[in-house]
């Protein structure tokens, strides 16, 4: 892709990303990207490339929308994003302790289930 252009049409969007056009629209509903309109052509600029950038990594590590919304705003208070990457960094921090939690439930679940099997396993070779 040409360095100089400065737009890129909601096709080229799509194949860059792998999102829908669809999905285009509900981040542009949802605030979350601003294409430029002319008539009803949407047209995306370098910014909003890189915002939907970080829309898809948050959706991937499981930030919710909101929690996109916030820290994409906060690109823009004019502290060069120091706001933004603390943030994001303690946002990522509160992510991985949730994810090490729901780990250690799945573990414990997995082997209550092992046990389970192992005690229905026994009875059922009793029967034989």
């Amino acid at each position: 892709m040409d360095a100089e252009r400065r737009f890129y049409s909601i096709g080229e969007m799509c194949d860059a990303f792998g999102v829908t056009a669809r999905a285009l629209r509900f981040y542009e509903d949802e605030q979350l990207i601003f294409p430029e309109r002319r008539g009803t052509t949407r047209l995306y600029t370098d910014r909003d490339r890189a915002r939907l950038t970080w829309i898809l990594r948050g959706k991937r590590v499981g930030f919710s929308l909101n929690d996109i919304r916030e820290l994409l705003d906060l690109y823009d208070i004019g502290d060069h994003q120091h706001t933004q990457m603390l943030a994001t960094r303690n946002r990522c921090a509160e992510r991985i302790t949730a994810l090490h939690r729901q780990k250690q439930d799945i573990d414990t679940t997995v082997a209550e289930l092992e046990e389970f099997i192992g005690q229905l396993d026994q009875r059922l070779q009793k029967e034989d």
